[in-house]
């Protein structure tokens, strides 16, 4: 995979990143840890240097795993985390005062065993907080050496304006896959013309993209991915696998998985820096990074983008 830079900054990132959401171990179901270490090893192995964490995953579990996976490797990572977002037992809080920003950066960079955050991402706006309360609080810790560069993840236009009249980002980063394209057109542009890369979640739509569900599936306790995300639906579900069916054909013709072809897709997107996937096994995380392998040919971006056209399109 050849490294890209990320926005403005000197980050250097691999177009496939390490998504952690699921091996915080408390919403995607059950995970073994050691295995997430390893996950997280072999995908290190195989090419992927970003990975990209978060407090809010298992209420710092995740962070905790992806400290004692790159120990000893900190030199070949990229590491992003977030803040913003408080876990509790049934609940996703959003708080960025300043005081809370202060408090969990340092929780973070010990979760993580670093000495500092390669990017650090506001998780979520937090409509009860003044944006200027929190860019402070966060450029000290800037000014501190405890991040290097600032992102932010699900953030609309306006909210991007807003918080860069108290400083610079370098990132956004939303959801976005074959199935969720609503940042086309305006995102992506406002991105592209203020030199902000885009780190995307959400690549195979909750594991939908990977073609391997043939029927809808009814997911272990614990696995919430289809309240999450729409796509399990069975009023939509013969579309998508119509669209699945493209993705299939072509990966049959080039030897790889309709995972990849859909990760491969999401990667020659414009404005696209680098696409999340997060990975349970190592298995799959060496899947996840070869879909940066190769490239798609204009021919069969055409071919995928008229199938959504046809299935998907209008209907989510």
């Amino acid at each position: 995979m050849k490294h890209r830079q990320l926005g403005t900054s000197d980050l250097r990132i691999s177009p496939v990143g390490m998504g952690t959401w699921a091996i915080g171990n408390d919403f995607w179901g059950k995970v073994d840890d050691q295995e997430s270490v390893r996950a997280i090893q072999a995908g290190i192995d195989a090419g992927i240097t970003f990975i990209d964490t978060a407090p809010a995953y298992g209420a710092g579990h995740s962070e905790e795993i992806v400290g004692r996976a790159v120990k000893g490797r900190r030199d070949e990572v990229v590491i992003g985390t977030k803040v913003g977002i408080i876990r509790t037992e049934d609940d996703f809080v959003r708080n960025l005062k300043a005081e809370s920003v202060l408090q969990e950066i340092d929780d973070s960079l010990r979760r993580l065993g670093v000495d500092v955050i390669d990017l650090y991402q506001i998780h979520w706006p937090d409509p009860n907080t003044p944006i200027e309360e929190t860019m402070t609080a966060l450029n000290k810790a800037q000014e501190a050496g405890k991040f290097r560069y600032l992102g932010v993840s699900n953030f609309n236009i306006a909210q991007m304006e807003e918080i860069r009249q108290y400083g610079d980002i370098v990132s956004l980063q939303p959801q976005f896959s074959l199935l969720k394209r609503d940042i086309e057109g305006e995102v992506i542009q406002y991105c592209l013309d203020n030199g902000i890369g885009i780190v995307n979640y959400g690549t195979l739509a909750g594991g939908i993209l990977t073609g391997k569900f043939r029927e809808i599936p009814e997911f272990e306790e614990g696995d919430n991915r289809a309240h999450f995300y729409p796509w399990f639906n069975k009023n939509v579900w013969g579309n998508i696998q119509s669209l699945l069916e493209v993705l299939r054909g072509i990966a049959d013709e080039r030897g790889v998985t309709a995972g990849q072809v859909a990760i491969n897709w999401t990667i020659r997107q414009a404005g696209i820096t680098s696409a999340l996937v997060g990975a349970k096994n190592p298995d799959q995380a060496r899947g996840n990074a070869g879909g940066g392998d190769f490239e798609l040919t204009q021919k069969e971006l055409n071919r995928i983008d008229e199938a959504y056209k046809k299935n998907v399109a209008g209907i989510l």
